[in-house]
């Protein structure tokens, strides 16, 4: 038997309504420590509930693991990048969870390890690496790691010459360290207990860390501080930002604490981005566009009324982003939806990358060189796995240096992928991406995956999964709804489902899990449904809405709490989610809006079909006690008896499970859970 949450009702009073919340007990009150003997109880319960539930599938879990693992090579590597005076790279030994990354000097001469992730990760459960970066004189390498899934990152900095790690230690912060051009001098964010990195700060190798100098600091909750610097490496960038207005700052990369430069003082709705080449500044922008242009600035000013059109925005394009080397602007953009890349030289000619497949997902890869004539690309399709290419900008030439290997095989004649439009309720035509074996008897009738965000601007990529093949291979046609909320038909399609317009995400998920019904593609419920963070919102409505058509719903980590998360400005994000979701404490529509969907207010008496939910103790986006609350009020509402399990990672954060093999364990649990619910389906094909 499931566990029972005990029902504890706390009142309160938002713009005329009462609210009831009888689970709000399992918020620890010294969150993000979570050391209540009942709430941890509950917890362990639901997961030794979800082991008895998996039991009986254990054997279809090892299968599936073994189907995951053969897919991935034992031994990877990823192609060399230059940086500097040295050539970088990262290699997986034969089953290992974590990399290590070796560097040689670009002149010629021996690979050595200079950082060693199996090593870092030996004494726990969880490893993550925050990023790193290797000073520019190459002596240094300063590293940042998490060990318990909640995203406060510690930096350590390690003395690459003597192999002695420093004794300066820098908890608390965001990750993502750069070094500045004065040869001694990282920067770096700290977060604070909202988990908002909130300032910039610059540490002097050899000084305590309490010395460090604040270089810019954030006084508005809603906004989170960025850290980046030009291609040029001439500049330091610190912008501040929320959901859709940026600010950014400027200092000089050789001597950090001059002062910064304002670029564009903050206005609402207005969001820039800015890099530098060839003595100017490349900006992109959407003050003239909704779906952005790009924009020149003499070097000497950068202010907006220096500004110049570079490349004007018109209908249908989406300028995406933006990287100006020395001799050209590389251009990720989409038209019409569809991924594309632009080169355009500094004298104004320019071109388009070619690409031999129709419908792929294409963006920028590990670019770290200047004065280069080469870009790197990472290319894949649903059927073509992942790709990484390089671009001869002179020769207009692609040469591909890799091409992920799937050691069990692969054949992608095997596979049919088709990009479709749907019908919405209101005319809108919604982009559908699809995919499916090709000897499973035409287009359907089938059991369906459909994927489903939209949210923050995030569109979904046409990508490559070779996970997803164990349920191509067992009949299922697989499916991305790009509902309104993302970014895929650029930045009006994103604007068309948030805040006040959010019902168009939910809308569309709907309409073309409906279409696809109707086309004869699948079956009412025969439709499992899968979403992940705030794409669980959508998992969420998606259940309370039309629960007929679901024969699962596959939540990860799912911010259903949307209400009361949002009524909380002491939790981490709330005030920079306002703009995105709206603010219900000072907005009476806003609240009622939200009132009306979110998913944990609105469970309702009613049969539910199956679901699979994670949530992760330490996960600062999505709190662990969204889900458990969730779970404990369906599993109390709903009329049918289909199984509901919650795991809930207790090392673990907002990813789930760290390490490349053991994260599989999850995803083989989760497709044993789906195919149980079709018993029928018969097994992988070899």
């Amino acid at each position: 038997m499931p566990p029972i949450a005990a029902r504890r009702p706390t009142r309160r009073t938002c713009h005329g309504v009462t609210l009831v919340d009888e689970y709000a007990w399992l918020r620890d009150p010294a969150y993000p420590e979570v050391r209540a003997p009942e709430i941890l109880a509950h917890l362990e319960a639901e997961n030794a509930y979800f082991a008895a539930m998996l039991k009986p599938h254990r054997p279809l879990v090892s299968r599936l693991l073994a189907e995951l693992r053969g897919r991935l090579k034992p031994d990877d590597e990823g192609v060399p990048y230059r940086e500097g005076d040295f050539v970088y790279q990262w290699r997986f030994a034969a089953g290992d969870e974590y990399r290590r990354w070796f560097r040689r000097p670009a002149t010629d001469g021996d690979w050595t390890c200079f950082l060693d992730e199996p090593a870092l990760a030996a004494d726990g459960d969880y490893f993550r690496l925050g990023g790193f970066a290797v000073s520019r004189d190459g002596r240094f390498c300063a590293y940042a790691v998490d060990r318990d899934g909640s995203e406060r990152f510690t930096i350590e900095i390690r003395d690459l010459e003597s192999g002695d790690l420093l004794p300066e230690r820098i908890p608390g912060t965001i990750g993502a360290p750069l070094w500045a051009g004065d040869g001694d001098t990282l920067l770096y964010r700290p977060v604070n207990d909202q988990w908002r990195p909130y300032a910039v700060r610059a540490h002097r190798l050899g000084t305590a860390v309490a010395r460090d100098v604040t270089l810019y600091e954030e006084s508005d909750s809603g906004f989170f501080v960025h850290l980046d610097e030009t291609q040029s490496r001439q500049f330091i960038i610190i912008a501040s930002a929320d959901h859709e207005t940026s600010e950014i700052r400027l200092l000089p990369a050789a001597d950090p604490r001059a002062g910064a430069r304002l670029v564009a003082p903050r206005q609402r709705g207005h969001e820039y981005e800015i890099d530098h080449a060839a003595g100017r500044f490349f900006i992109r922008s959407n003050r003239d566009d909704p779906d952005f242009a790009v924009f020149t600035a003499p070097e000497e000013d950068a202010s907006i009324a220096q500004w110049r059109t570079w490349i004007a925005g018109a209908p249908g394009l989406y300028v995406r982003d933006i990287i100006a080397f020395r001799d050209f602007l590389a251009v990720a953009e989409r038209h019409g939806g569809l991924d594309r890349v632009r080169i355009r030289h500094h004298d104004g000619t320019e071109h388009l990358v070619e690409f031999a497949e129709s419908v792929y997902s294409v963006a920028f890869g590990t670019n770290r060189e200047y004065a280069t004539d080469s870009l790197r690309l990472a290319y894949e399709s649903m059927v073509t796995p992942p790709s990484v290419y390089d671009y001869d900008v002179r020769q207009r030439r692609l040469e591909r240096r890799k091409l992920q290997v799937i050691p069990s095989g692969h054949d992608p004649a095997l596979y049919e992928s088709e990009r479709l439009d749907v019908p919405g309720r209101d005319g809108t035509r919604i982009p559908v991406s699809i995919v499916w074996r090709r000897e499973e008897g035409g287009k359907g009738p089938r059991p369906l995956h459909l994927y489903g965000y939209g949210a923050y601007g995030l569109g979904i990529a046409p990508g490559f999964s070779t996970n997803r093949l164990s349920l191509l291979d067992r009949g299922f046609v697989s499916a991305i709804a790009h509902v309104r909320g993302g970014d895929e038909l650029g930045r009006t399609w994103y604007e068309a489902g948030k805040g006040p317009r959010r019902w168009n995400s939910f809308h569309d998920f709907i309409d073309v899990a409906q279409h696809l019904v109707a086309s004869g593609r699948t079956r009412a419920g025969d439709i499992v449904i899968a979403g992940g963070s705030a794409g669980g919102t959508l998992m969420g409505v998606a259940a309370n809405e039309r629960p007929d058509l679901w024969r699962a719903v596959i939540a990860h980590v799912p911010f259903v709490d949307v209400l009361n998360t949002m009524l909380d400005q002491s939790l981490p994000l709330t005030p920079i989610e306002w703009p995105e979701w709206g603010n219900p404490i000072t907005d009476a529509d806003a609240f009622r809006l939200i009132l009306g969907y979110s998913p944990y207010e609105n469970v309702r008496r009613q049969a539910y079909p199956a679901m699979f939910v994670t949530a992760g103790l330490h996960d600062p986006r999505v709190t662990y006690w969204e889900p458990a609350k969730w779970v404990a009020k369906l599993r109390a509402t709903k009329t049918d008896s289909n199984p509901i399990l919650l795991r809930i990672n207790m090392e673990a954060g907002h990813g789930g499970k760290s390490g490349r093999f053991r994260a599989l364990m999850e995803t083989a649990e989760e497709y044993a859970f789906i195919l149980s619910l079709f018993s029928h389906r018969p097994p992988a094909r070899s």
